[in-house]
């Protein structure tokens, strides 16, 4: 069984084999000790930190654990709302029109605009599962855990969440996208700049980012062609939120150009139609599937296992080692979403 839960300081061995594994493109898991030990650090703050009425930048960072073998399967994470601190830069996609009725012609251009527009916005990141454990319902829990947290402590998030798709890039890391401004405006390769931007040191986009808007068909045809696009590793990740109701409102990356994608939490379908329930533990033989979350912020479980749903009086039949596994007793309040 697969058991969602804060991260731990004791868990940087298995956060950095996470991090080395997950490969190029992927910012927020960069292969730097004080980086990965400051995230860690910051999350077990964030899940400690009492009183919280509204986000503040905070970082709640989990991994996926083994119950049986108690190793760690992958992570997840949301940020609580980006760019308080650091800047959070995107490129939106839109259209001018070049015309002219005397000579008639009538143009439509793409151009990308570098701007700001998700400060302040909960970011869902982070989500990475180990090639061995991909399969069942691992990812779903993963990913869908999020927004039952989301549902079930609104006051430490926006009414908005966005989630980062990793862009298109080759083995070696190799951006289309990237060495097109790299031709032009930088002098490091998409590695470097990602990795800059992952360990936050931001300040070269800034010093370095054309400031005028960038006219789409004076990319070269490479660049044009990854726009929006993803990663075919992320594929499966970008279905999954696409069913929950993100969709893309032309905002992309500024190194690899994948697309953002986003949803107000209203309309999040597991968070919209995830719901209490009160826990009794037996045995049962239902079949059906849940995702189960308890109630608890700082002592955070969320798994996914078989349970019964009585609607009559509104409770949920758990058997014991997920009851166990939750950290849960009878009569305890869960949150359940049927998959």
């Amino acid at each position: 069984m697969l058991v969602v839960r804060p991260i731990e300081k004791t868990d940087y061995p298995a956060l950095r084999v996470c991090a080395e594994e997950s490969g190029h493109g992927f910012t927020s898991l960069p292969v730097n000790e004080e980086l990965l030990t400051n995230r860690i650090n910051h999350s077990v703050d964030s899940f400690t930190k009492g009183g919280v009425t509204e986000p503040e930048g905070e970082t709640y960072l989990m991994v996926g654990v083994d119950t049986e073998t108690g190793e760690v399967a992958g992570t997840t994470a949301i940020e609580s709302s980006v760019g308080l601190d650091l800047p959070f830069y995107t490129y939106h996609i839109s259209t001018i029109v070049h015309s002219s009725k005397r000579l008639g012609v009538h143009n439509k251009v793409q151009v990308l605009t570098l701007g700001n527009n998700y400060t302040g916005c909960s970011e869902v990141c982070t989500l990475f599962l180990r090639p061995s454990f991909r399969g069942g319902l691992n990812g779903k829990l993963m990913s869908l855990c999020r927004f039952l947290m989301i549902a079930e402590h609104p006051q430490r998030f926006s009414e908005t969440v966005f989630a980062e798709m990793r862009g298109v890039s080759d083995e070696e890391g190799n951006s289309p996208f990237w060495q097109w401004l790299q031709q032009h405006f930088f002098s490091i390769d998409f590695t470097m700049a990602d990795y800059l931007t992952g360990i936050g040191k931001k300040g070269f986009i800034a010093d370095l980012m054309p400031k005028l808007p960038i006219y789409v068909n004076l990319l070269s045809p490479e660049a044009q062609a990854v726009i929006g696009q993803v990663h075919e590793k992320t594929i499966p990740a970008l279905k999954l939120l696409e069913k929950e109701g993100f969709t893309c409102r032309n905002y992309i990356d500024i190194f690899d150009a994948g697309p953002t994608v986003e949803c107000d939490v209203k309309n999040i379908h597991s968070a919209r139609d995830s719901f209490r329930a009160k826990v009794r533990v037996s045995e049962h033989s239902s079949s059906q599937d849940y995702l189960i979350i308890n109630t608890s912020f700082e002592h955070f479980r969320g798994t996914a296992a078989k349970a019964a749903y009585d609607q009559e009086d509104g409770t949920v039949i758990l058997a014991q080692d997920v009851a166990d596994a939750l950290e849960v007793a009878d009569d305890d309040p869960v949150r359940i979403l049927a998959l």
